[in-house]
């Protein structure tokens, strides 16, 4: 199949030309090079042809919690935000702390077929910060992540050990960084404190520590250092974080919670040096109950890329291919996956945005089972138009 007449955009290129695929591949690519007269033409339409994302954090809550979101409507929820690949974390119930549940979460999507799903692995059993036996099972390259995402492993001993093991087993840890000594008292000594700690001891072991949802410019100074030092510390950013201060949005809660205008402009300052390699969802669905409650956390994946394009593009804070390479390329690099640019070879999957009409977000917008977001009514750019999974066509009104 071909497309044709299309603005093809990816880490390293910007260019209007055309992209044939077929049987899930990229076949070729290039300005002017399609002859195939059922080629779709997309001339004069003013439209973008990127490399589907790839989402390093989301919460789908299946198995447990599947009356908020599941395996269908979180993958849909993913297409049409133009992702085809999401990393799951661990906290459902049960808890994923065996291979057991892990596998069963891989079948099912599977099964659905709609994208790629990996399923993490909870670094301590039932997310509780104590019980780490479930590693020592593993087998190398069985997981790609570890997380106990939600929490932070609090004593130190039991982190250091944890550490040692997925060095050995070759096995990325996500850390999410809270101190939970200080999460009543204030949330950015909580973040702050844990990093510097995890930097700390990781610098004693190695391996790769991966932190979530970074957001306080400290976080992002203790990070870069390390990088500097030569250690293999990585880690990403919310597009929430990125697009609204606390100020803004005083009502809504999210954890880690929104900041100051400073840790922004630090977010987006790693982001253009990169010391944040990518920007992921945490992707976190909660009914209208559980947010009255007081349930932090927010749908993501479908307004990914207009928060980011609307707020770093259009701002001149990274170019449009920089904004790829942060939401496709880097992050499929981190999942292994053969996805994230346009090159033969990779897998035929894109999102095609229209970048020049400005659109209002309604509820309707929306493919989770959730509409808990804080910008429901906010005016973008960069609304979507198609999803391809190798080679399987979505269509978005």
């Amino acid at each position: 199949m071909w497309y044709k007449n299309i603005r093809l955009v990816d880490e390293n290129q910007d260019f209007i030309g055309d992209i044939c695929f077929e049987n899930g591949s990229i076949i070729e690519l290039g300005p002017q090079i399609c002859n195939d007269p059922d080629a779709v033409d997309f001339n004069g339409q003013n439209l973008i042809l990127v490399p589907a994302f790839t989402d390093l954090h989301a919460h789908f809550r299946d198995p447990g919690f599947t009356y908020k979101e599941d395996l269908h409507s979180g993958s849909r929820a993913a297409l049409k935000g133009g992702f085809t690949a999401v990393n799951l974390m661990p906290n459902t119930k049960p808890v994923c702390s065996s291979m057991e549940i892990v596998h069963d979460v891989h079948s099912r999507a599977q099964e659905i077929g709609l994208i790629t799903v990996n399923q993490t692995l909870s670094m301590t059993k039932n997310l509780q910060g104590i019980d780490f036996e479930h590693l020592k099972t593993l087998k190398k390259g069985e997981v790609i992540f570890v997380t106990d995402d939600g929490k932070g492993v609090n004593d130190d001993e039991v982190m250091k050990e944890i550490f040692s093991i997925c060095k050995e087993k070759d096995v990325a840890i996500m850390c999410h960084a809270e101190d939970a000594k200080f999460s009543k008292i204030d949330m950015r000594i909580a973040e702050n404190n844990m990093t510097f700690r995890d930097i700390r001891l990781f610098k004693e072991i190695g391996g790769h520590l991966h932190f979530c949802h970074v957001s306080t410019k400290e976080a992002i100074d203790a990070i870069r250092e390390a990088q500097k030092e030569g250690h293999h510390v990585t880690c990403e950013v919310t597009p929430h974080h990125l697009f609204a201060t606390g100020e803004e949005v005083q009502y809504y809660r999210v954890n880690p919670p929104f900041r100051d205008a400073a840790d922004i402009d630090a977010l987006i300052k790693a982001l253009q040096d990169g010391v944040a390699s990518a920007i992921a969802t945490d992707h976190a669905p909660h009914t209208l109950e559980e947010k009255e409650a007081g349930a932090p956390g927010m749908i993501g994946l479908e307004l990914a890329f207009p928060l980011c394009y609307t707020k770093l593009v259009k701002n001149n804070h990274l170019s449009l291919s920089q904004l790829v390479q942060k939401m496709s390329t880097n992050p499929s690099q981190l999942m292994k996956l053969n996805k994230g640019c346009l090159k033969p070879g990779f897998d035929a999957d894109f999102a095609i945005f229209n970048l020049d009409t400005e659109f209002t977000v309604f509820e309707d917008f929306f493919e989770s089972k959730s509409v808990n977001s804080p910008f429901i009514g906010q005016k973008l750019y960069g609304k979507i138009v198609k999803t391809v999974r190798k080679g399987v066509e979505f269509n978005w009104k």
